[in-house]
């Protein structure tokens, strides 16, 4: 078995035998120290992206440990670095915490007093840099033009392939997609691929709008056209000509106006109320619902020529339970925007974080998700990061999971990460996860997982 390697320390010392006690106590620990006589030699020994901690003196000849904590936290601000400092000497103690250090040891210390710094300090390390990766991943993610659909899942890179499809071609198109799904996502991304994209993209709600303005509205009217219109008015279809319009929960829209709308599909045109000139149309029009529209035709609650028309082509939206393995991508994607907008910083997710993200049933879908990686940035701190307490009071639904099902979805996505972060290197992956080379290839047979796929996305 194909052992992963212990995760280094870096000692820095003046002083041999301190070098050699604190190297002697971690590598009992199961770490890998890498001792060094000064701060110098340390800086040329550290690597980038460094899997450790580094663990100084304070006083030495030469470079001393707080000008070596103010050089490793230019080159790395999320390196942890352990200062020791002599007894009794708060004042220093207190200048390396602002400085930015990770902790500090008073002279003397307990050998398991170090160990159990360095533990904490390993595992900040280890989230740090899987918190890197992800953004990484992202930042590749984005760097095709437009709105971003987040996802490695088979389901989401075949809805991407079929938006990138779709977008250049002219055919009016059918969202259907459960609540928060991500269809307005969907929408605006088929229109900013489309040779419409210079042009207005006009998003229309129509269970929002009012029944007694909703003709006005979409259509426009004329000065004197009803008691109060004092003026002309352009509708949102003639704003949008030459763009896009979008129909978001069209079952919502009344019978008498599906007869218009249908009407403007057909002829691409419309008439402002009290107008008798028609007004000529170049739009596009993608509508979306949540429920079946056909099934509603059928109970006379939904015009079926009108669905028909718009059925053209259909694009399904997977609700995020058909794709939890985007999960940890999505929720970093959004703390993030989340942190950024709010000059905040985007905590790391525990293992213990991401086992509740990926065992919670998801009712709202991404919408949900990004609700909830918006309050785990403004309001994880008073609740310590803890997103089952964020979560907390929210009913469990009925496609949960049982235990089984939970850990090898969890382990799925940990294959999943790893093969991403090191672009489907497998010896890579294989002393990350600390797996044989066998053992991984059987639960890549598994979860149908395919390196090759991963090496694909490599930029």
């Amino acid at each position: 078995m194909h052992e992963p390697a212990p995760p280094p320390v870096l000692i820095i010392d003046d002083e041999q035998h301190l070098r050699i006690t604190a190297s002697q106590t971690l590598e009992l620990a199961g770490y890998a120290p890498l001792a060094h006589a000064s701060a110098e030699a340390a800086l040329e020994a550290l690597a980038q992206d460094f899997p450790g901690v580094v663990v100084s003196d304070i006083r030495m000849p030469g470079m001393d440990g707080m000008a070596l904590l103010r050089e490793v936290r230019r080159r790395d601000p999320d390196l942890p670095v352990i200062l020791i400092t002599g007894h009794g000497d708060i004042s220093t103690a207190v200048e390396a915490m602002r400085e930015g250090a990770w902790d500090f040891l008073e002279k003397p210390f307990a050998g398991e007093r170090l160990v159990e710094m360095v533990r904490r300090g390993v595992e900040k390390r280890r989230l740090s840099l899987e918190n890197r990766e992800l953004k990484a991943e992202l930042e590749a993610q984005q760097s095709a033009p437009g709105p971003r659909l987040v996802g490695r899942t088979g389901v989401m890179q075949r809805l991407a392939s079929m938006v990138q499809r779709i977008s250049q071609v002219e055919a009016d198109v059918l969202l259907f997609g459960e609540t928060g799904a991500g269809k307005d996502l969907v929408a605006r991304s088929l229109h900013e691929r489309s040779a419409r994209s210079g042009r207005p993209f006009v998003a229309i709600n129509c269970g929002a709008v009012p029944e007694s303005i909703i003709e006005s509205e979409l259509f426009g009217h004329e000065k004197g056209a009803f008691t109060g219109a004092v003026e002309r008015r352009i509708g949102k279809f003639e704003h949008a000509n030459g763009g896009t319009v979008f129909l978001d929960e069209i079952e919502s829209m009344p019978l008498a106006l599906q007869v218009k709308l249908l009407r403007v599909l057909q002829e691409r045109c419309i008439e402002r109320l009290g107008a008798n000139e028609p007004v000529a149309l170049d739009i596009r029009v993608i509508a979306a619902t949540k429920v079946d529209l056909k099934a509603a035709s059928e109970a006379g609650e939904f015009r079926e020529d009108l669905y028909y028309r718009l059925n053209v082509v259909t694009l399904p939206i997977p609700p995020l339970r058909e794709r939890r393995e985007d999960i940890p991508l999505l929720f970093q994607h959004f703390a993030v925007v989340a942190a950024n907008r709010s000059g905040l910083e985007a905590p790391p997710v525990d293992n213990a974080g991401m086992s509740v993200l990926l065992a919670h049933d998801w009712p709202g879908n991404v919408r949900e998700l990004r609700n909830l990686a918006e309050r785990y940035v403004l309001l994880g701190a008073t609740c310590d990061y803890r997103l089952d307490a964020l979560l907390e009071g929210i009913e469990p639904g009925p496609g949960d999971m049982a235990l089984p099902q939970q850990v090898e979805l969890f382990e799925k996505s940990l294959i999943s990460q790893s093969l991403a972060s090191h672009r489907g290197r497998i010896p890579e992956v294989c002393e990350h996860l600390g797996l044989p080379r066998k053992t991984l290839y059987d639960k890549l047979k598994k979860y149908a997982l395919k390196a090759d796929d991963y090496r694909q996305a490599a930029p």
